[in-house]
């Protein structure tokens, strides 16, 4: 796995995080042509020995962590949605060390398979990577991660893949000088019937991730949730 999973002890993720397959969404109802990629749900809690795999060494370089956060939130109200984007909003989460290169928030109902919709179509996306710095193959490397917090009421996932699109663009085929890599590569790596399986990471109110999110295909979920969730997240 090219990307990495920054943790001290696995106790401290022990219980946290699942494995699963991924599957194309076919004929589910909401989803991209059918050939969106979603978590097939056969979850098996993240063992210690699949956890080590996943840690980092020396040679690892930042860009290519998974690092698990947390923030502290003020008291809300269940229902207070506003109350949160504002909070979200006048939030520097890294205490002024990191310039905020940009702020969303996206609220999710509960039950999700998958969060990120492309607006334009009405559909959901499924796991796909981002393209805010459009960087080609031979620098992709050098993209911004991406932080979100978990601004509740509900918990909610990250879905990440435990390959990267350079794995994934090699498998293919890919020019590796020109290509930029694209959502539409994960979609073609596991048509062609490449495997693929996905880590769900589950985040309480307050916690967090910081991740390379134009290297590791990736969304967020609210499956199995019981209340919506607000998710904030900063790019830089």
């Amino acid at each position: 796995m090219g990307v990495h999973l920054l943790f001290d002890q696995f106790s401290d993720i022990q219980g946290r995080i699942d494995v699963g397959e991924v599957r194309q969404a076919g004929d589910a109802p909401g989803y991209d042509d059918g050939v969106a990629v979603v978590p097939q749900g056969n979850w098996v809690s993240l063992s210690e020995e699949e956890a080590e795999r996943l840690r980092p060494d020396a040679a690892t370089p930042p860009n290519m962590m998974i690092e698990l956060v947390s923030q502290d939130l003020p008291d809300f109200a269940s229902d207070d949605l506003q109350g949160r984007v504002d909070a979200a909003a006048a939030l520097d989460p890294l205490g002024g060390r990191w310039p905020r290169r940009r702020h969303v928030s996206a609220c999710n109902p509960a039950g999700l398979l998958t969060s990120t919709e492309d607006t334009t179509i009405s559909r959901r996306i499924g796991l796909h990577v981002d393209n805010w710095d459009r960087l080609p193959y031979p620098v992709r490397q050098d993209s911004r991660r991406r932080l979100c917090i978990n601004f509740g009421p509900g918990t909610r996932y990250l879905l990440v893949s435990d390959r990267d699109i350079l794995e994934i663009c090699r498998a293919l085929g890919r020019d590796q000088e020109q290509h930029c890599p694209h959502t539409d590569d994960v979609r073609q790596y596991v048509a062609d019937g490449h495997p693929l399986r996905c880590l769900r990471i589950r985040l309480e109110p307050g916690q967090g991730y910081i991740a390379p999110t134009e290297l590791a295909p990736h969304d967020g979920s609210t499956s199995g949730i019981q209340t919506w969730s607000l998710a904030a997240f900063w790019l830089g």
